[in-house]
């Protein structure tokens, strides 16, 4: 408190608590105890806030509860990793500042060998540059990001924001940059570049107000562990979080009888009653023009002199407190920055409260499918215009789910992209990441030329974050077009520059299965049903394995249609088009298994795939069943559940035709298993993979679906003897597999 005042504040509640001896010596030796690496590391405050975090995430998440102002804290922290941060401030701090240096030396752009003799060249005492990019065309070497033209020419006039700072960790590496680079420039020591990034150059909002703190103390750590300890100058960080604490006409009579300055606390009020839950989403230039009606600077003022009365009322002196820290927040809120960087909160549309989705709904219509796009589209009016640069971590999924189809139109259309790079699975080394595919964007304010080009790759296939970490840093990223995206379907992103010409989609439609609603009540595997009569029809489902006939095993109480599931109001019936039609059928989870489709009903965790001619099946049914076809699908959507990519791959007709013809010269097989779980099982137990199922079945009297009557001709008559070759050695019966 005596270091940071306004962050710490020194009459805080929290500081009044005195422990006992007793309870402090246990905790002064754990901090003892703690090694050097702990303190001297910069990322060991991110780490004690995540998992500070943990236990309050899982309680929320196993909750189900809408995610609202109480719950956002916990539920939206997911510490990043040090190389997503690397890669970021690299290709945009460090690009910029390499962009200088090859125009300064020409000649080095020209004759460099590779980009580690660029990095070593463009390096700094501490910042090595380990993650910057460059590209060679036309003989000469530039930064694969550019060099943002746009931006000022001197360090001391950049302006840079981390809008969801978090436990400060983009804060901490922009400072280490900024200072390398205002040393370089200024000829200036340390001890004088430290203070002055600090008060220039770094911004920082947070939601949480604990993690408001942990930022700015992270902050101070790293500004004493490269100069020693010494008072820093003000931090322009502050916790965009905190509503007033105060009825509306309390809130107004600390402005006492000043008209101008009860209309400046009436906009505050406004800006900052759902605090808690919009945060940095709050937006002073957008609902009204000036910041406020009395500026900071006038109202600073009153509000110290609020907090300095003698005789000082408890309630007013917590609003003022309050206000102070609100005008700082819209201070920053309200301002324009040469840079912002930042890993998004994720959170889908679904899990938020009504605060949150109505205001996203208003200010925010085309990406507003997820707290990360809607952040995503805020940090893009953080942006100097035609200047400013976003760079960001936000999930992937919008680079190719369709409901963010207008969200990518307005992004490919409305901003210059420079790099993206997408993660996939296992990104996040830490708690809470096992399941975040997270993306890499830079991106400048700017609207795109038609001809203008940007890099990207999928490092999806690297398997670990190490992998990926080398992967983003060695291998070659794509040239890819801006404007050809708006050309993909649904205009997805593909970074992996998958191919232009005609896609599947020309030649074959897909459906979507039937929802159930209650699965457990509707669908039954069929072998659990003695005959299978006019309620029930064959319902295909995912291949458990791979097989052209496979996932034929469930039947589906549909009652003619007529029954219960039409009724219920989270059932579906989808798929009509593609009943009584042959196509593919594509388990649309995980590894995606092609099966034929025979023209029954199908369930939801699959996609039926119809040739829009007959005669282009077998060529269609080639392609799909091809190992390549999960991979060919999976550059363009790492979705869990996939849908219309599943059709958008390239599709070479006559290239496919041939293949078929080769591998299918009598033509497609007809419909056949020798496995007695489908129900496309021919009967008999010749040739059947699990003959004992049969033999069995035939001893209980079981009749199969569609072999009514059948006498199993090759299976013989089954006594008390013949019961005893089916035991095992306690003389049980084994039925490995049979429903029954």
């Amino acid at each position: 408190a005596q270091e940071l005042p306004e962050i710490f504040r020194s009459d805080d509640p929290a500081g009044a608590v005195e422990l006992s001896i007793n309870d402090r010596k246990p905790l002064i030796d754990l901090v003892i105890g703690l090694p050097k690496e702990v303190f001297t590391a910069t990322d060991s405050l991110g780490w004690c806030y995540q998992f500070w975090q943990a236990e309050k995430k899982d309680e929320v998440n196993a909750a189900g509860n809408k995610i609202g102002a109480d719950e956002l804290p916990s539920v939206t922290q997911l510490f990043t990793e040090n190389y997503m941060v690397d890669f970021l401030l690299d290709n945009t701090l460090g690009a910029w500042h390499a962009g200088k240096v090859l125009a300064s030396k020409p000649s080095l752009a020209a004759t460099a060998k590779d980009e580690t003799e660029l990095r070593a060249s463009v390096a700094l005492p501490g910042c090595p540059w380990t993650y910057l990019r460059f590209v060679k065309a036309d003989g000469k070497w530039s930064p694969a990001a550019g060099t943002f033209d746009g931006w000022p020419k001197t360090t001391n006039e950049l302006k840079c924001l981390d809008p969801c700072m978090g436990s400060g960790h983009f804060v901490v590496s922009m400072f280490e940059r900024l200072v390398a680079l205002r040393v370089a420039e200024e000829g200036l020591d340390e001890t004088q570049a430290i203070p002055a990034v600090i008060g220039d150059n770094l911004f920082g909002l947070e939601l949480d107000p604990r993690c408001t703190q942990i930022g700015a103390f992270n902050l101070a750590l790293a500004a004493w562990r490269r100069g020693g300890h010494c008072t820093l100058p003000l931090m322009n960080i502050a916790c965009c979080g905190f509503a007033p604490n105060a009825k509306k006409d309390d809130w107004l009579k600390l402005a006492g009888n000043d008209d101008r300055l009860q209309r400046g606390m009436a906009r505050l009020y406004s800006l900052f009653k759902d605090a808690p839950e919009l945060g940095s989403l709050i937006n002073p230039s957008a609902s009204g023009g000036d910041l406020l009606e009395a500026e900071f600077h006038e109202l600073q003022p009153l509000l110290e002199r609020a907090l300095s009365q003698e005789n000082k009322d408890a309630t007013a002196h917590e609003m003022a407190v309050t206000a102070q820290g609100l005008f700082k927040a819209a201070e920053i809120l309200a301002g324009l920055f040469t840079l912002v960087v930042t890993n998004v909160p994720y959170l889908a549309r679904g899990k938020q409260d009504e605060i949150l989705r109505v205001f996203s709904e208003n200010n925010h219509k085309s990406a507003k499918e997820d707290l990360a796009t809607t952040m995503m589209d805020r940090c893009t009016t953080f942006c100097l215009n035609e200047g400013g640069t976003i760079a960001l971590v936000t999930p992937q999924n919008w680079f190719s789910q369709d409901r963010y189809a207008d969200f990518r139109a307005s992004c490919i259309e409305g901003i210059e992209w420079l790099l993206a790079a997408a993660l996939g699975a296992g990104a996040f080394r830490t708690i809470s990441g096992e399941v975040v595919k997270p993306l890499l964007i830079i991106a400048n304010r700017k609207i795109p030329n038609s001809d203008h080009i940007f890099f990207g790759r999928d490092f999806s296939d690297n398997d670990s974050a190490d992998l990926k970490s080398e992967g983003i840093r060695s291998d070659d990223f794509n040239r890819l077009s801006q404007t050809v995206q708006l050309k993909n379907p649904k205009y997805r992103i593909d970074v992996n520059d998958v191919g232009a010409g005609e896609r599947l989609l020309k030649f074959a439609n897909y459906f979507n299965g039937i929802q159930t609603g209650d699965g457990p009540q509707f669908i039954r595997f069929f072998t659990e049903v003695q005959t299978i009569n006019g309620d029930w029809e064959f319902h295909q489902t995912t291949a458990e394995k791979p097989a052209e006939f496979e996932g034929m095993r469930m039947i589906l109480f549909w009652q003619k249609g007529r029954g219960r599931i039409v009724a219920l109001p989270n059932s579906s019936v989808r798929g009509r088009d593609a009943w009584n039609r042959s196509g593919v059928l594509i388990s649309a989870m995980g590894t995606l298994q092609a099966s034929r489709y025979l023209g029954h009903f199908f369930d939801d965790n699959t996609i039926a795939i119809i040739p829009k001619t007959s005669d282009q099946l077998m060529a269609i049914w080639a392609c799909c069943s091809d190992q390549s076809y999960n991979d060919r699908v999976r550059l363009i959507d790492q979705a869990l559940k996939v849908r219309g990519p599943l059709v958008e791959i390239p599709f070479d007709l006559a290239y496919w035709q041939k293949v078929a013809a080769e591998r299918y010269p009598n033509g497609l097989p007809k419909p056949f298993s020798i496995d007695p779980t489908q129900w496309i099982f021919s009967g008999h137990p010749k040739g059947s993979d699990q003959p004992l199922h049969v033999a069995v079945a035939r001893l209980l009297g079981y009749q199969w679906p569609r072999q009514t009557g059948s006498s199993f001709p090759d299976c013989p008559a089954l006594g008390p003897d013949g019961l005893e070759t089916l035991a095992d050695d306690d003389g049980v019966v084994c039925l490995p597999a049979i429903n029954r």
